[in-house]
């Protein structure tokens, strides 16, 4: 087989940065530029070098990401260097689509140039105006290229510049001395009635907690009397305007400072009407004496999983396959009983290595309706991957980076599978998935996972049992989903691989994590997760739907990154 030279590898991986719509147009180049320790730590509160362009080598995943830029933060900083002994010369520009927010952009170094032999700092100014309330999209152009120009490297380093109007400039100040004294009575007036009205929404405010909690407590339509277990883990809070100073142990950072973006995208979702779920559970229902039952493997309040047999048999031929079963106990209601049933039925006539069918359903008691699906002998993902980090060497796998990574591929191509179906899962998580001791892992339904992971599901006051710590920001707020919120709920789930089962946003009450979302908070680099695995992560976490990546182009990201894993195996 004839291997591919550079120039062959240099075209291949061009076009897979242009497929994920990353901004460097050539894929190599003759000097570095990043951001130092410090200037990440500013304006990420992350505790690591940024790097754009490293020994010529260019980070696609780093230019494809768009750095918000604090309304109190007016400057940014860049490091670079020529790494060949002959003329590197450049040329430099800032372009802005709002003016009226954001000032003319300034640079402290021309705007042509040569780039400097040893490291150097350059800066670039983006006043504000103060008129208005904006997000400013910035563009920095850098084009890079030697004498005789064979090697041009174009760069696009992507900003989001925050701009809030400055209110001191409003008109309402210029009032005149005798003015201000005649308004002096009726400004404490004003005072004393607001305070008053602060106390009764306070009062207000915190009857309607007590109520939703105790709404919450009372539910048992979707959990037991577990405890959320999230005040165990004693974590640090942190705010958006905090530094980073937390170990990245820490579920969360200040990653990046978002305002409110409105959401208008198609709205998909799953609903059967009940004659046509009756259709399919009749298409594939087998009597009880085709199913047994062994050993239990799971048992929430009312849920049950079990380890059994399904034995089918055909023109005197008895085949059995060894099986799943999820059922309810004598405790569960009939609410209970028909969700189980639909969404025991989410994943019918699916195909794909990557999907968990379900294959039979036993009706024969409607009290205790039996769901089959094929076995996986690791069981659930999430336990296998805390026993993989908790039980003694030897007893279990060690999951090297390229392992989790190929796991990451193979849920990415359930997605796709399930997308192409038009199928919205709305519940991905590590939780939702099952595992073999060949470490081919399926996405299942979410049948029982309320009653089975009651920790990772909350109530917010309104009945109703959401994994609040998974979902998009406009399925949390607007009860919203389609395929870029189940791209969403990966990234936490991508999380989950890297921490190995690890609950994410610990520190965060469920009854504040819209409003932790809406300000920005993110969950933070696991140790030992590569850059670029977070930098994914980063993605699928954007706050506008239409601005996350494609499962499609994940797993262009996904196998790429494996690959290049490989090399170092």
């Amino acid at each position: 087989m004839v291997g591919l030279n550079s120039e062959t590898s240099i075209h291949i991986a061009c076009q897979i940065v242009l497929i994920l719509g990353f901004g460097a147009s050539i894929c190599f180049g003759s000097f570095s530029l990043f951001l130092r320790r410090d200037e990440v730590h500013r304006l990420l509160g992350l505790n690591s070098e940024l790097y754009y362009v490293r020994d010529g080598k260019v980070n696609t995943y780093a230019l494809g990401f768009e750095v918000v830029v604090p309304n109190e933060i007016s400057e940014l900083r860049f490091t670079w260097e020529s790494l060949i002994h002959q003329k590197l010369l450049y040329s430099m520009a800032v372009l802005v689509n709002k003016t009226e927010a954001l000032g003319t952009p300034h640079l402290d170094i021309p705007r042509k140039g040569l780039v400097p032999e040893e490291q150097e700092v350059f800066q670039v100014s983006l006043p504000c105006t103060g008129k208005q309330s904006e997000e400013v999209d910035v563009r920095i152009q850098i084009n890079v290229t030697t004498e005789n120009q064979l090697n041009v490297t174009f760069l696009t380093l992507k900003r989001r510049k925050i701009c809030l109007k400055d209110e001191s400039h409003n008109e309402t100040m210029l009032m005149d001395p005798s003015a201000m004294v005649a308004s002096t009575s009726s400004f404490y007036i004003s005072v004393g009635c607001a305070s008053g009205l602060i106390l009764i929404m306070t009062a207000t405010a915190t009857a309607c907690y007590i109520r939703s909690q105790k709404s919450c407590r009372n539910d048992s339509n979707y959990r037991g009397d577990s405890s959320r277990g999230a005040s165990a883990q004693g974590q640090t809070f942190l705010r958006v305007d905090t530094p980073n100073n937390a170990s990245t142990t820490g579920s969360y950072s200040s990653f990046r400072r978002l305002t409110p973006l409105s959401i208008n995208v198609p709205v998909q979702v799953n609903n059967l009407r009940a004659s046509e779920l009756t259709e399919q559970i009749s298409e594939i229902d087998v009597e009880r004496k085709n199913i047994a039952l062994y050993e239990k493997i799971q048992e929430g309040t009312f849920g049950q999983i079990y380890h059994g047999m399904l034995i089918e048999t055909d023109n005197e031929i008895t085949m059995k396959q060894n099986t799943f079963v999820k059922t309810v106990s004598d405790q569960a209601s009939k609410d209970q009983i028909s969700l189980l049933l639909a969404e025991g039925m989410k994943m019918y006539g699916t195909n794909h290595k990557n999907v968990l069918p379900i294959i039979a359903v036993c009706m024969d008691d409607v009290q205790h309706p039996l769901l089959v699906y094929p076995f996986m002998n690791r069981g659930n993902l999430k336990l296998f991957l805390q026993k993989c980090k908790f039980s003694v060497e030897g007893h279990c796998h060690t999951l090297l980076t390229q392992d989790l990574v190929g796991m990451a591929i193979q849920m990415v191509q359930g997605m796709i599978y399930l997308n192409k179906k038009k199928i919205i899962h709305g519940d991905l998580a590590t939780r939702n998935c099952v595992v073999d001791d060949k470490l081919h892992v399926k996405i299942t339904d979410n049948a029982l996972s309320r009653d089975l992971f009651p920790n990772d599901y909350h109530c917010l006051g309104d009945n109703e049992n959401r994994p609040v710590k998974w979902l998009a920001l406009e399925s949390l707020l607007k009860k919203e989903f389609s395929t870029a919120s189940d791209v969403w709920s990966f990234g936490v789930t991508l999380w989950e691989l890297m921490t190995l089962g690890h609950q994410p946003y610990v520190e965060i009450d469920p009854f504040e994590m819209g409003a932790s979302l809406r300000d920005g908070y993110r969950l933070s680099q696991p140790i030992n997760c590569p850059d670029e695995l977070y930098t994914l992560m980063a993605f699928s976490w954007a706050a506008a739907p239409e601005k996350r990546p494609s499962f499609i182009q994940l797993l262009v990201c996904f196998q790429d990154f494996y690959n290049a894993l490989g090399l170092y195996v």
